[in-house]
């Protein structure tokens, strides 16, 4: 009997030690990206740069993949965004390059922000709240209603972009035909982008009363969906101002 309970308790201890690590692993994940922005001074503001800006400028020098912040209001959504030339590294590891599950937010490796037509952004969900679950906010219209624009700065800008549509997909197979495969859009012609556009409108959960129009620079946030099988859920979003500091 004696054993027994020994053995139970030794188990009730690993487990306890288990959750208290991954406790812990959550905060300071949580603290190591939300607030590095706080830690990072600029030694001045140049006049067509905002603060923002500086500030990413200055988190390059920590990690050169670095390329941009993005951020929702009323959110746990603001963090680094990361940029290299695959989209598998920064599925496990952190801004600083260090290895987590939670992975970062990363621009696709195709996608070159000089240019680009479609800014196309991805993040895992995580059960404790941290890197994209809380897009999925964006199901209720209500939180639409009161939380229309996303901020998102890189070296060269620091823009508003107001969303536009909100939708559930999958990822199909290679033989599926007359699908909206949305993840192949980053650059286009005009008929691409519209179709690009329509096809997004028109898989919307709501009507936004907002579309876009050739020229406009889209950004477009992905993460995962649980409904179905690879299954991913979309925002899509156009640029539609500065922020000014």
């Amino acid at each position: 009997m004696k054993k027994i309970i020994f053995v139970l308790s030794v188990i009730f201890l690993i487990g306890l030690g288990s959750t208290l690590y991954n406790m812990m692993s959550v905060v300071k994940d949580k603290k190591d990206n939300t607030d590095v922005l706080e830690k990072i001074e600029v030694p001045y503001v140049e006049e067509f740069k905002t603060e923002r800006m500086l500030q990413v400028e200055e988190l390059k020098k920590e990690n050169n993949d670095i390329v941009g912040w993005i951020e929702i209001s009323n959110t746990n959504i603001s963090y680094p965004v990361l940029q290299t030339d695959n989209n598998d590294f920064y599925l496990n590891h952190n801004y600083k390059g260090e290895y987590t599950t939670r992975g970062s937010i990363f621009l696709d490796k195709g996608v070159n922000l000089n240019n680009s037509v479609n800014y196309l952004v991805y993040g895992h969900r995580t059960k404790t709240n941290l890197m994209f679950e809380q897009l999925l906010k964006y199901q209720d219209e209500d939180f639409y209603l009161n939380n229309k624009v996303i901020r998102f700065t890189t070296l060269n800008d620091d823009a508003f972009y107001e969303v536009i549509s909100v939708f559930k997909s999958r990822v199909f197979y290679q033989n599926e035909t007359d699908v909206f495969r949305y993840y192949y859009f980053i650059n286009g012609s005009e008929e691409e982008f519209n179709y690009y556009v329509n096809e997004a409108k028109k898989a919307s959960l709501y009507d936004t009363g907002v579309s876009a129009s050739y020229g406009d620079q889209l950004l477009t946030l992905s993460t995962c969906e649980y409904s179905q099988t690879d299954g991913r859920f979309v925002v899509v979003a156009k640029r539609v101002g500065v922020v000014n500091e």
